[in-house]
Formats: structure tokens, sequence, C-alpha cells
């Protein structure tokens, strides 16, 4: 049976097969356009290769030991006397699960795109103009032709001139899979979302973990109450912070690693993780022959709809320096394809957008935050209820965590939120409702919970932005 070909149907190549890539291939496809996507490591990207979904599958691991170690103060026990009754992270088998998890949600993605018709060109592609890309395989060279381009090109490790990584001591995010034994002292130099979710790992598996920040707190521009509790949880588990200090290098020594300090100081190690921010892929893919402008940090410059400032290019994902989240850049994919093909569309509002942050306990937050309310941004009310009252918590000895809700100061609609606690990932979604549909806090207060349930604190601390009018 011969596959009739839609010549009539619009031609979109996407160059980049990560989160961005790959979701706004599926709309274009689904759409009735004739889609090729080009992708030089795998489908998925670093997102799904070797950054969200690895790293996220080794914090669940160390989420299951840390909550295993806590059993005891639930009347868990073990048989076996000291170190037989403990357990012990086999990092060899963690990290072998991690990639080869990674390969199989790559694998899934590859396959979802070939039932839907996408073309899938493995290779290394480049814009020779605003309607064409070449793009260097294992066969050859061969020209792709198109209608519109969107550039979902990704990002990379950012590293220090003082600090090179060397794959076996001087890691990146990316790099740190490939270990076979747990590091027995770990030193993060970076306490941002990444730095700081690592070192809430490998603290978890068992490392004597070491983190250098920069700043005046761990994860700095998110919730102060939330960097503030888990700093607290930090130390109460022996990750030693080291707040407002900076690495000026890092060196291999003869058995691990040290780090000097811009006040002259030393940190010595087993290991050492680079975590210093990323750099959009954008050097060397033919940006400036198709009119594409980048802002001074190198980033692509877009606008609501994906639109860069070339004719029929749009990009997404973290070459455009919106949000280094892999929602933001599906989103902005689905963004762009719609807009491009004349479906319905709304731009990206960021302040509708939800994160999260996978250290133990998890940190999700959305919309407006308390330094927008104190910067004059906004006005607004906030109610913070603790964890520690929620009976569903207790049960489960969660003693760390807590639930903030943010209301327009005199309409009550909810603007915010924060959660911070187990599975906040999951627990953000009613706030991260309420503030894209604008509903008010007596919207989500008069929603039935289930009791006893952690999301009966969302309910709670929505009554409590209650107006008697």
């Amino acid at each position: 049976m011969t596959t009739q070909v839609d010549f009539s149907a619009p031609r979109i190549a996407i160059l980049g097969g990560g989160p961005g890539g790959y979701e706004a291939a599926m709309v274009a496809a689904s759409l009735g356009a004739h889609v090729t996507i080009i992708e030089r490591a795998g489908l998925g990207g670093s997102a799904v290769l070797t950054d969200v979904v690895p790293s996220k599958t080794l914090i669940a691991t160390a989420d299951l030991m840390t909550r295993v170690g806590e059993a005891d103060e639930l009347g868990v026990k073990f048989d076996g006397d000291g170190s037989a009754s403990k357990p012990r992270a086999d990092l060899k088998h963690i990290n072998d699960r991690v990639l080869n998890l990674a390969h199989g949600q790559s694998n899934d993605i590859r396959a979802g795109l070939e039932r839907l018709g996408v073309e899938i060109v493995i290779g290394s592609g480049r814009l020779l103009d605003n309607n064409s890309i070449e793009v260097l395989t294992l066969e050859g060279t061969r020209t792709i032709d198109a209608d519109a381009i969107l550039l979902a090109v990704g990002a990379h490790p950012r590293e220090l001139p003082t600090a090179k990584p060397d794959g076996e001591r001087i890691l990146n995010w990316a790099q740190i899979y490939n270990l076979d034994e747990l590091p027995e002292e770990l030193i993060v130099v970076g306490s941002g979302v990444t730095g700081a979710e690592f070192a809430s790992a490998y603290n978890g598996l068992g490392s004597k973990v070491t983190l250098i920040s920069s700043r005046d707190q761990v994860l700095p521009g998110e919730d102060t109450d939330a960097a503030k509790l888990l700093e607290g949880v930090f130390e109460r588990r022996g990750v030693r912070v080291l707040s407002k200090s900076r690495a000026n290098a890092v060196e291999r020594t003869d058995d691990g690693v040290k780090v000097t300090l811009g006040d002259g100081s030393v940190v010595t190690g087993s290991h050492c993780l680079v975590c210093v921010g990323s750099i959009p892929n954008t050097a060397g893919v033919g940006l400036e022959e198709a009119g594409v402008t980048l802002t001074e940090s190198g980033h692509i410059k877009v606008d609501g709809v994906s639109r860069t400032t070339a004719p029929n290019i749009y990009a997404a994902g973290d070459c455009t320096g919106v949000f280094a989240l892999a929602s933001v850049a599906a989103m902005q994919g689905r963004i762009a394809i719609a807009h491009f093909m004349g479906d319905g569309v709304k731009p990206l509002k960021l302040n509708q957008v939800a994160s999260n942050i996978f250290t133990s306990p998890e940190i999700a937050s959305v919309g407006v935050s308390e330094a927008d309310l104190a910067s004059g941004k906004y006005q607004g009310d906030v109610v913070m209820l603790s964890l520690l009252s929620n009976a569903r918590a207790k049960m489960r000895n969660t003693k760390d965590g807590f639930v903030k809700i943010i209301a327009r100061k005199g309409s009550g609609t909810v603007i915010g939120g924060v959660v911070v606690g187990p599975n906040a990932s999951e627990l953000i979604f009613p706030i991260s409702v309420a503030v894209t549909q604008k509903l008010h806090v007596d919207d989500v207060a008069s929603a039935f919970t289930v009791y006893p349930s952690l999301t009966g604190s969302i309910s709670e601390a929505a009554r409590r932005l209650h107006v008697h009018m």
C-alpha cells in the first residue's frame, strides 16, 4: 500500500528534539502539517537523556532512602544489627537504572512521533535562511526546506575556566551518572535549583555533602520561607552549607578534589559537582544568516507566541531564556505551532507558570510571589499554614512543610501560591488551576477535599483568606 503525501500541507522543520521540539511536532502532525524533526543526540533532548528525567529518577531513589531512614519513628524495625540493618545505595545499579529509564523514555517519544508520521532526522542542523536547514548526518549532508522553522536547540552546562570538568572527580550534571561508587565527600558548587537538588539527593543516598553558595540563602530568587526551611532541613541532615562563599577554582588532588574559595580558604572532598548555570546552544547554527536576533546573554529573543525576529521562525525552550523548565519549553512549542497553523492560541503568561524544586522536601510555586508584593508590583494578602497541624502529615511523620496562598487584595482572586512538602509537585496543581482560571479564594475553599489529606491545608488556607461581606 502506497502512502499518499499531501503536498499542499504546510512543511514544518524543528531543530531540536527536546520537550519544546517533540511536543510541537506532535501538535503540528495532529493539525495536518508535514513535520521533520532534527536531533543530534536522541529524542527528548537533554531534558530526557541527561537532565530532568535522569536527575528526578535519581532523586526518587534518594527520597526512598530518606523515608526508609526515618521508618524507625513509625515503628518499622529491621532485622540485623549495625550496618546490616541500614539501607545502602548501590550507585552503579542506581545510575544504570537512571540511564536505562532515560533511553527508554527517549525511545517511547520516538515511537510516538513515528506513529504520527513525523519524519525524524538524526544529525546536526544549521540554518541556511529562514526557510531551509542544512543537516549533517552519518549518511551525508541534506537540505530540508520548510514553510516554518521551530528552534528548540536547548542549552548545555556552563563551565568555569578554573573548574574544568574531567568526568571523573570534577563533574557537571550530565556527567555525574557515570559514577559507579557513591562519592564519600561531595562538594556541590552552586546553590540554585540544580545544585540544591543534587545536594539533597546525594545527602539522601549517603554522601557527606558540602554546598557552596555565593548568595545569602540557598535557592536565591525563590520563596524566602521555603529557602529557610530547606536550609534548616539541610543542617539537620548533615549538609554543610557555606553561604556567601564563591568558588574561585576546583582542582584534582591525588585522591580527590580541593575547592579554593574567594577568601583563600580551601574545601576538600572526594568529588566536586559544578552547577553554575547553563549556556544556550545558539552558536554556530546559522541564526545570524536567518535574521534571528539574540539577547546579550546569547538567548533567542521571542515574543509571547514564540516568534523570533525572523519571518516564519519560532523558538522554544532553554535557548530562549524564558524559564528553564521542560513544561515551559513544551508550552512554547505548542503555542508556536498553533500560531503558525492559525489554530486558537493564547500567549504565554509567565505569571501562571508552575514550577517545582525536587529537593527533600519538594518546593513548588506558581504565580505571584511575596517578593512581588514587597516590590509593590502587586497588592495581596498572604496566608501560610504549616503542615505540622495537618492530620495526614502527622500520620506520615512529615515534619517539614507548609502551604502558602496569595490572594489579590480587595478582589480575593488567587494570584499565587507555594507548597513545601512531600509531593509538592502534585499538590501545587489546584493552586495553579486557581491562578490560571482566576478563581476566588472562596471557590477553592468550597471545593471538597478528602480527609485526611495534605490538600486539606490548601482548602484551609483559602478559607482563612475569606473576607466577610
